[in-house]
């Protein structure tokens, strides 16, 4: 929106013309974003406290997570509320990858949303019953999906990037849409998944995001794609204002949420932000760079996948308790152990990530 404002300044003081440039843009999206989850989180903080909207905590849990029952939750809106803000004002609302993004964002936000309030204002245990949550994710990602191929301008748009190799990248043609769905539905639930301590998932929200920048970057620009041997494609060079928007408000959210948290990001937060880490791997073509970079979710997923399985079939457990975070906290490892280790595990992840751009 204020690149519009600051092209039409452009005739009366050529100074405006510095907002057109996508770097400053990105840092002041981050900035923007940060300071308005900061400045409106403790009266958000304070109206989920007043509204009792608080975090309902399992009995079969570590008994350390008891003392959490009551933290507000569905701190996700500060969140989704900090990213739109910021892209809203500071991209190229022009641009239809930034339109994408922002209808993940705000509708898997909203089936977490649906999700929350049943748990927690409802009194619901179960919430949103899985199979509708399924469902309607589905629908979301599948309509994104036909959307995304039949707009399609660049056959690059639909190629599979495989990472280390710069001269393998196979036409996936329609299977392209079924990568999307599973890549968009998928990264949803791992975030979910993950969101079990404090601060656990937003850190590897934050690395994976800003690591996204960097790639919708270089894939934006022409000269830098060219020498990384990666497609152009133009429309993913304003994806850098919504990586660092999401950083930003991460940022921001983190201090509240950090050890011991004042506020949990509840499903409207964790389902939304997986929601949109998939989509901009689909969109910057980096789907199993997301899965390396990701590392953190998918072990957490893969966890209970081993769990659920190995109980259905041998009646056995493999983990003291899933996902593999809990497992660790039952192990004797305290809270703040867990979370700065599985950080610096996902930091390493994403710096793995990021390497694939240089070794092809």
């Amino acid at each position: 929106m204020l690149i519009w404002l600051a092209d039409w300044l452009q005739q009366f003081d050529t100074g405006f013309r510095v907002f057109s440039y996508l770097t400053l843009r990105a840092i002041l999206s981050t900035l923007t974003a940060l300071l308005i989850a900061v400045i409106i989180g403790p009266k958000m903080i304070h109206w989920l406290q007043r509204m009792q909207i608080g975090q309902t905590i399992r009995d079969d849990g570590p008994e350390s997570h008891l003392a959490k029952s009551g933290t507000p939750t569905m701190g996700g809106l500060l969140i989704l509320a900090a990213i739109m803000s910021s892209v809203l004002l500071w991209a190229d609302l022009s641009n239809r990858y930034v339109w994408v993004t922002l209808f993940i964002l705000v509708s898997f936000g909203a089936i977490g949303f649906v999700d929350d309030y049943r748990k927690v204002i409802r009194k619901d245990a179960k919430g949103l019953i899985a199979r509708w949550k399924y469902f309607w994710q589905s629908v979301i990602a599948i309509a994104v999906a036909f959307y995304l191929y039949s707009n399609q301008q660049n056959p690059a748009e639909t190629a599979l990037l495989v990472p280390f190799f710069k001269d393998v990248m196979p036409q996936m043609g329609m299977f392209f849409m079924v990568v999307t769905y599973f890549v968009i539905v998928g990264t949803s639930n791992a975030v979910n998944l993950t969101d079990g301590l404090d601060g656990l998932a937003i850190v590897p929200v934050i690395l994976v995001a800003g690591a996204f920048a960097i790639f919708a970057y270089v894939t934006g620009n022409i000269n830098f794609s060219a020498y990384l041997h990666i497609p152009y494609l133009p429309l993913t060079s304003e994806l850098v204002i919504v990586c660092t928007a999401i950083v930003g408000a991460g940022l921001g959210f983190l201090w509240f949420n950090t050890y011991p948290a004042q506020v949990f990001m509840g499903d409207v937060g964790s389902l939304a932000l997986g929601g949109t880490l998939g989509i901009l791997a689909v969109l910057v073509r980096q789907e199993i760079v997301l899965i390396i970079m990701g590392g953190v979710f998918v072990a957490e997923t893969l966890s209970v996948i081993l769990q659920v399985g190995s109980f259905k079939m041998r009646g056995k457990r493999i983990f003291k308790m899933a996902p593999i975070h809990h497992h660790y906290e039952l192990k004797g490892w305290p809270e703040p152990r867990v979370i700065v280790r599985f950080w610096i595990i996902s930091l390493m992840l994403v710096l793995v990530g990021l390497a694939t751009l240089k070794l092809r």
